[in-house]
């Protein structure tokens, strides 16, 4: 029994040793993603948040962070974009400003404060749970800090004649501000987020669920969405048998034999 419990929890060890690995080319695209897993971002960089002061990034990255590059006169996916983002802020039972930050930025330095403001006073409104509106910022900048920020993030875009082309895609970022892992697309399941933000806050101490949350679901880095992991959750379910058949086994009160006495 000893030999078939220590067999079943070294099965279970040796999953979640494995980190996941992402391939990146060696030229970025035109438009598109360049997944930087791993790499800080140049948090001293500054931006101009939605009140007009000019601060250093690191002050609105000290905790979990969603950043998502848009720019907010975009005509195409930027609105759909940040409107999911109003969702999954609703439906996720982490607490925005508390459990995880979000910071928006315009990528068009020809957007200034003003605009922000008011993007950011029409997409909190929506939101229909309480949250900390300081924890949603929504920045602007000159051209060069916002070059240097999406080259380091990996998101690269270019200017047509009026628009700009670009990709969708939500980048998780560490309180160190390390980047942990891109989320593509504007349609995000909570689950996918919050596993998101669960990894960035890695070696802090979490609740118990969280732990057991990433144990249950996989992050696969081709499809960039987390799934429920059918082979750990059936080693969970079997040593879970094993362990309460062992419990029956040794907590489960032998039969007296009758004595001499008894019999008389």
């Amino acid at each position: 029994m000893k030999t078939i419990l220590c067999g079943l929890l070294m099965m279970l060890a040796f999953p979640l040793m494995a980190e996941p690995t992402t391939a990146t080319d060696t030229t970025h695209p035109r438009s598109g993603i360049e997944e930087k897993l791993g790499q800080t971002l140049p948090l001293d960089l500054e931006f101009y948040n939605e009140d007009g002061y000019l601060i250093p990034l690191r002050k609105a990255i000290h905790k979990p962070t969603i950043l998502a590059f848009v720019y907010y006169k975009c005509p195409g996916i930027c609105s759909p974009l940040l409107t999911e983002l109003t969702r999954i802020v609703d439906q996720m039972d982490l607490e925005l400003g508390k459990d995880y930050d979000i910071v928006t930025l315009s990528f068009d330095e020809r957007e200034k404060p003003q605009l922000a403001a008011d993007k950011r006073e029409n997409y909190l409104s929506s939101i229909e749970k309480t949250i900390d509106p300081d924890g949603w910022h929504f920045f602007t900048g000159d051209s060069e800090n916002i070059a240097k920020l999406t080259s380091a993030a990996g998101f690269y875009f270019y200017r047509t004649d009026s628009t700009f082309v670009h990709p969708g895609a939500l980048i998780i970022i560490s309180p160190e501000g390390k980047i942990t892992r891109y989320v593509n697309g504007i349609q995000y399941l909570p689950i996918a987020i919050k596993m998101a933000l669960l990894d960035a806050s890695q070696g802090r101490t979490g609740p118990t669920i969280a732990k057991l949350l990433r144990f249950c679901y996989a992050y696969d880095p081709e499809s960039h969405t987390y799934a429920l992991d059918v082979t750990r959750v059936a080693m969970l379910t079997v040593l879970g048998m094993v362990l309460i058949f062992v419990v029956f086994i040794v907590v489960k009160p032998k039969k007296k034999k009758p004595t001499e006495a008894e019999n008389a």
